[in-house]
Parts: structure tokens; C-alpha cells; sequence
């Protein structure tokens, strides 16, 4: 420890107080303490009878006059929207495709560039093809070296990015550990009683699952095999039926006889003959 005696007194904004006991750990400030109106204050003795006393009152908000937002920001676009033919941005055609359809832009822009020609509003000359040829080398490079040199510039600044991040995470990592730890610990203790209740509750869930699931497989193999007993007795007594049915068929028709059947319809002719006359009566 840098400094030989260190401690804080008890105090309801205790929480509050963490960076400033932290800074006097580092400065080797041989007494801390923290009065009840968040007051912070520390005390160094040096050589003889010299002492230095020092007061810090601390604030949440430092260096912030205006209110604080609590509704969050939106981030800051990384990149530029979306633009056409490398000038055009694509809201302007978005916006004219209600009125005037997908090719009311490019006729616009052919009407006002025929428009200016015709009136004399814009002569072409000789400055019209230097611009022309200048404009051409200028989308030449862009589209040859424009990635390449944008890909460099973002590499430099993610490195830049990167350095400052290190630095500071490192700051704060080395200042939190002290703090986190001891925490910990503390949480650790206190929740070991709770962490094994919960694996026991955990072990008691899954041995029920599975009991469960045992079940609820045997469940299903009973019933497949009940319904294939079903199954198999429905079938045969169908297939029962269907042969008693042929079977009375076949006996009945091979013991009608060539006699009875001309008998039988000798007979029939009788009884239409019967029926037509007392029709006849009737």
C-alpha cells in the first residue's frame, strides 16, 4: 500500500465518495474522511509539525450548468446517404417518384440542361471542354483511388480511436478492479447459500423431467401398441365380413339350377300378366 493508514468513515452518499478516496489512495494521503453534507476531506502529514488539510467538496455534475437529458442521443451517422452518379443524393429522387414517376427526375434534369442550352443560359465553349476533361480525370481518380485512400484515412483513424480507447480503458479497468473485487467477494459470501439451493433445485427439476419424459414415453408405446391390437382386430374382422359375404353369394348362386331359372321367370311372366289385367279391371 502507498499509503500507511487509509479508511473511510461510514456515510449514506458512501457511493458517491469512490473516486475521490481512490484518488487520495494514490496521492498518499495518510487520512481520509467523508462529513455528511458529502463533504471530502484529507490530510498529509510532513516532515516535523507541518500538516496540510485538505477539502474537496464533490459534485455528481461537474463542470455542467444546463440540465441533465435523460432521453438518449441519437448516434452520429458514420457515413454520408446514399447518393446517384456520385453528386445526385437519392432523396431527390425518392421525393419526385410520387409525382412524377421513376423517370420524372432524369427528364427534369434533361429538360433544365436543354432548357439552359437552348435560351443561351449556359454556351458551350472551350471552358465546357476543359471542365469536361477535368471532371473526367477528377471521377477517374475517385473511382481508381477513392476506396483505396478512404480505406487508409479510416484505418488511421480507427488507430487513433483505438490508442485513445486503450488508454482509457486501461485507466479505468486498473481503478475498477480494486473496487470490483472486494465486492465480490463480499457477493460471493453472501450468495453461497443461495447458490446451493438453486443447483438443488436445478438437480430436483431435471431428475423430474426425466421422470417425465420416461413416462410420457412409455404413455406413447403403450398406445402404439394398443392401437396396432385395435388396428389388427378391426382389420380381421372386416376381412371376416367380406368373405362370409362372398362366400353366400358364390353358394347361392351355384345352387340356383337352369330349371328354377326358367321356372322363376315363367313365374314372374304370370304375375306381371296377373297385375296388367286387374289394372285393367281397376
Amino acid at each position: 500500500m502507498v499509503g500507511r493508514n487509509l479508511w473511510r468513515l461510514p456515510s449514506p452518499t458512501h457511493s458517491s465518495k469512490e473516486a475521490c478516496l481512490v484518488n487520495a489512495y494514490l496521492f498518499n494521503w495518510e487520512r481520509v474522511w467523508v462529513s455528511s453534507k458529502g463533504r471530502v476531506g484529507f490530510l498529509k502529514r510532513l516532515d516535523g509539525n507541518f500538516l496540510i488539510i485538505c477539502s474537496v467538496l464533490h459534485t455528481t455534475r461537474p463542470l455542467h450548468t444546463t440540465q441533465q437529458r435523460l432521453a438518449p442521443l441519437p448516434p452520429l451517422p458514420e457515413k454520408g446517404g446514399e447518393v446517384r452518379y456520385g453528386l445526385i443524393p437519392e432523396e431527390f429522387f425518392q421525393f419526385l417518384y410520387p409525382k412524377t414517376g421513376v423517370t420524372g427526375p432524369y427528364m427534369l434534369g434533361t429538360g433544365l440542361l436543354l432548357y439552359f442550352l437552348s435560351k443561351e443560359i449556359y454556351v458551350i465553349n472551350h471552358e465546357t471542354v476543359a471542365a469536361a476533361c477535368i471532371l473526367s480525370v477528377i471521377i477517374y481518380g475517385i473511382k481508381k483511388y477513392g476506396s483505396n485512400v478512404a480505406a487508409f484515412a479510416d484505418k488511421l483513424n480507427e488507430e487513433k480511436v483505438a490508442k485513445a480507447l486503450a488508454v482509457k480503458n486501461e485507466a479505468i479497468k486498473d481503478l475498477e478492479t480494486a473496487i470490483e473485487q472486494e465486492k465480490k467477494e463480499q457477493w460471493r459470501v453472501e450468495g453461497r447459500s443461495y447458490l446451493f439451493d438453486a443447483k438443488r433445485n436445478n438437480i430436483a427439476m431435471l431428475l423430474e423431467t426425466n421422470y417425465r419424459e420416461r413416462l410420457l414415453t412409455v404413455y406413447n408405446e403403450v398406445k402404439k401398441r394398443l392401437d396396432y391390437q385395435v388396428a389388427m382386430q378391426n382389420l380381421k374382422r372386416q376381412k371376416e365380413q367380406d368373405h362370409m359375404i362372398q362366400w353366400v353369394e358364390k353358394n347361392v348362386v351355384q345352387s340356383i339350377t337352369p330349371q328354377q331359372q326358367k321356372d322363376s321367370i315363367a313365374k314372374c311372366i304370370l304375375d306381371l300378366k296377373a297385375l296388367s289385367k286387374s289394372a285393367q279391371a281397376a
